[in-house]
């Protein structure tokens, strides 16, 4: 497949895939919800922090996550309800101790700032690239520090110089692609040019099988070749494909389509 074939294909599955009915039956759902960016914010990174496994499954954790928060997210940190939050499980791994491990960071920025944006903006000053690596980064010293020291790979990966850091790449398309369409696009922080690609297991076979990715780790070294790849076939709007290669892998033409001519 040339790539003139492999962008026309892409391109025909990102519009088939992004389009409101996809939001019913993904997480990006629930950010949607609100109106407030503080909301927004918040029910972006923990929706994505449990997005793993079977899409019906973490739909109905992370509407139960909520609900524990009554559904005002930003009110509840800054009240500090997670300190009340009884010991549950909220979705496979993920606990209420490692929920009230990531909220006692958050309360600790938005104490500082009145955004998530505003500080991703002081962490940013002067980072062009890899841009999701740095700000992962600060927000893990903001929880270590609110949390006596203490990390929590739960609520985001620790060793960022290796991981592919997946569901909040996922978070950060949410945040910032602007197209009006699913993603939200209420960051103006980064731009959309400067996203990466969600890298998970599904993603990464279906990339190989369309010769888009070669590296046979799905780590950051993959998501830089995979998202390097994908700016060729659109520099201003890389993650857009991310829809794309969705929709194949749902679909299971992914090999029938790598031995099409």
């Amino acid at each position: 497949m040339t790539d003139n074939d492999l962008k026309e294909l892409l391109d025909f599955e990102a519009r088939r895939i992004n389009n409101i009915d996809f939001v019913k039956e993904d997480p990006v759902q629930f950010p949607r919800r609100f109106s407030d960016q503080r909301d927004i914010e918040i029910a972006a990174l923990l929706s994505s922090t449990i997005a793993w496994g079977k899409r019906s499954m973490i739909c109905r954790n992370a509407d139960r996550m909520l609900a524990l928060m009554d559904n005002q997210p930003y009110r509840y940190v800054m009240d500090e309800g997670y300190e009340d939050l009884p010991d549950c499980n909220i979705h496979r791994t993920f606990f209420a101790r490692n929920m009230r491990h990531y909220l006692r960071g958050l309360h600790s920025i938005y104490s500082r700032y009145a955004t998530l944006e505003d500080f991703a903006g002081d962490v940013l000053k002067g980072i062009t690239d890899h841009a999701a690596w740095h700000l992962a980064g600060a927000v893990n010293r903001e929880l270590a520090a609110a949390n006596g020291g203490e990390d929590d790979c739960r609520c985001l990966p620790l060793g960022l110089d290796k991981s592919a850091l997946k569901r909040f790449n996922m978070a950060l398309r949410w945040l910032v692609r602007d197209d009006g369409i699913v993603d939200l696009g209420v960051w103006k922080v980064i731009r959309p040019s400067q996203l990466y690609v969600p890298l998970d297991v599904h993603v990464g076979n279906i990339s190989r099988q369309l010769g888009l990715l070669s590296r046979k780790a799905n780590d950051r070294a993959a998501v830089d070749e995979l998202t390097d790849r994908l700016r060729m076939f659109n520099p201003e709007d890389p993650t857009l494909y991310d829809y794309a290669l969705f929709g194949i892998g749902v679909s299971g033409r992914g090999g029938e389509l790598a031995g099409s001519e």
